[in-house]
């Protein structure tokens, strides 16, 4: 794992949502789509420059779930979210829950679904 945490917000995240996580978390490196030239981009290319930056995908595109485009073996770890409605508030509230009960390590090798009542961690298999 690398020294330093990077978190790849998609472009369907509110792009506040990056203030408020580099002030809870201001050791990790921390970005939106929108930053890195990625809006508009296929999910494809979204994926690619995470990999390539050894980046956690946090997302509320269900297609990032799909294992068949998205091998577990091939990720840095994807956070997919499933509450709505998708605004600020909300997305820092999951966001809060995910972080209080998941570890670092656990972001960086699992798929994890965060919805309403529950966070579900799906570990790449080893």
């Amino acid at each position: 794992m690398p020294d330093r945490l990077t978190i790849l917000l998609d472009q369907n995240v509110p792009q506040a949502v990056v203030s408020w996580l580099k002030l809870l978390k201001p050791t990790w490196a921390v970005f939106h789509t929108g930053d890195v030239g990625l809006s508009g981009k296929a999910d494809e290319e979204v994926f690619a420059w995470a990999q390539q930056q050894s980046a956690v995908v946090v997302t509320f595109d269900e297609d990032f779930a799909d294992g068949r485009s998205f091998p577990a073996q091939r990720h840095h770890g994807i956070v997919r979210l499933r509450v709505w409605p998708t605004t600020i508030e909300e997305t820092e509230q999951a966001l809060g829950r995910l972080l209080s009960e998941v570890t670092e390590a656990e972001l960086t090798t699992s798929l994890i679904i965060v919805d309403r009542s529950r966070i579900r961690v799906r570990t790449r298999p080893q």
